[in-house]
């Protein structure tokens, strides 16, 4: 959710205690938030289908489902996966602290709440969530096909690209859990390759690529199909080019632009580039439409 500056942050409340009710309505509304309030994990469910948070304080000692099982549900639900739950309890146990991070909640706060201490995580948890949504969104806008798992293996995010081509291609068999699991355990360990050559896949025609560890427990990766090298043998024979100037030229000829390119073959725009430099010195031209054309002529000799 990318923030409009036109409207106020929407905090959800889940506490069965009337007078913390109260307390945290009047400080948000003054605040310059808009409260929702729900008495239970029931009710807190009921709400959210209706509207999404910006944030969700929650009672962890509740009648009915208590405050941990209610993160749980609310986690579940993929548009709520991003919004910051702050747990509110006057257990301060290590381990029930431990529970409600476990349960999905970002931070824990303990009762009698002290107003000022809320409101300023809440401003920190907000701007944090914001950062990262508009993260996403440009990721979503860019093209890229790239996503996001945990190290167990299960899946995050992605991108509206990176869902279309798993959802059309990847099966439990090609990339289940457990696999995914053991070779982001292996890449962490260094007895796993991360570049774009590793295929972690039964399918031959997709291939996964590590790219970055974003957090304690989500890792960046890339996934595309897998195209075979289909250079002409006689690029780099006759045109003096390596097999990977080759590939790059082969692309270039069939129209595909340098982010294509860059997509297709696992290399950053940045490498493409320089490949590019190299293949227009070798050929003696200047830009990438004299570079085709003597890519083509080469293939029809």
């Amino acid at each position: 959710m990318i923030h409009d500056s036109k409207r106020s942050d929407i905090a959800l409340v889940v506490d069965d205690s009337p007078e913390t009710l109260r307390l945290l309505t009047d400080a948000l509304d003054s605040a310059g938030m808009t409260v929702m309030v729900a008495l239970d994990g029931n009710s807190a469910l009921r709400v959210v289908d209706k509207i999404t948070p910006d944030i969700i304080l929650l009672d962890a000692v509740m009648p009915g489902i208590d405050g941990f099982e209610t993160c749980r549900r609310l986690k579940q639900d993929a548009g709520l996966a991003h919004v910051p739950v702050i747990f509110m309890t006057g257990l301060s146990e290590t381990e029930h602290i431990v529970r409600g991070l476990e349960a999905g909640g970002v931070d824990y706060v303990a009762k009698p709440i002290v107003i000022e201490e809320m409101l300023a995580r809440i401003r920190v948890h907000l701007a944090n969530a914001r950062l990262t949504q508009s993260a996403r969104k440009a990721l979503d806008a860019s093209g890229r096909f790239l996503f996001a798992a945990d190290r167990d293996g299960t899946i995050v995010w992605a991108t509206p690209q990176a869902q279309k081509l798993m959802s059309a291609n990847v099966t439990d068999e090609t990339l289940s859990t457990a696999r995914l699991r053991d070779w982001l355990r292996a890449i962490e360990a260094g007895t796993a390759s991360a570049d774009a050559k590793v295929t972690p896949l039964a399918s031959d025609q997709l291939r996964l690529q590590y790219i970055a560890r974003l957090g304690e427990n989500e890792f960046l990766l890339r996934i595309a199909k897998d195209a075979a090298p289909i250079t002409p043998a006689q690029f780099s024979k006759e045109l003096g080019l390596t097999a990977r100037e080759g590939e790059v030229l082969s692309w270039l000829s069939k129209g595909k632009s340098n982010r294509d390119i860059a997509d297709i073959l696992g290399l950053s725009p940045r490498t493409v580039d320089k490949h590019l430099e190299q293949i227009y010195a070798k050929l003696g031209v200047e830009n990438r439409t004299a570079a085709a054309a003597i890519a083509v002529k080469a293939t029809r000799k």
